[in-house]
């Protein structure tokens, strides 16, 4: 697992979703979004033994490696002398649980990212196609 230092210079972003009673505190560093298993049960609605059940199933599938997808926070408590690990989940891990929780608040997630998905393979595909056009009439001239 890799490890998050509180001291990297990773963003807290604030997520607020359109039915303005879910709203989250979002680590994103590494070019990812960072979750603990807590703030993925509050995205979608649901408890955390769900959560950990899900990610057990996902990590023991092979779907998602948890090395790669799972990092530690260190963080000191209130009086300075006992040290705190927390697990944090990335963008992937929130993906593959998103698509395994029955709830609501999941299923409103399920349409969000298929349609952003669907956005962006037609437009990769519609981008694709015109480069391709371009590169026949570069050819044919040539």
């Amino acid at each position: 697992m890799k490890e998050i230092s509180e001291n990297n210079k990773g963003e807290i972003i604030l997520y607020q979703a359109s039915d303005n009673q879910t709203a989250l505190e979002v680590r994103f560093e590494e070019e990812t979004v960072w979750l603990t298993q807590a703030q993925i049960a509050e995205l979608f609605g649901t408890k955390r033994p769900a959560i950990t059940k899900h990610l057990i199933n996902i990590y023991k599938s092979g779907e998602l490696i948890e090395n790669s997808t799972c990092s530690i926070l260190e963080h000191m408590g209130i009086n300075g002398i006992q040290k705190y690990q927390t697990q944090y989940y990335n963008l992937d891990v929130i993906l593959s649980v998103g698509y395994r929780v029955n709830s609501k608040n999941a299923t409103q997630f399920r349409i969000w990212a298929n349609k952003i998905l669907k956005e962006y393979l037609l437009k990769g595909y519609a981008i694709h196609h015109r480069i391709e056009k371009l590169e026949n009439k570069v050819y044919s001239l040539v």
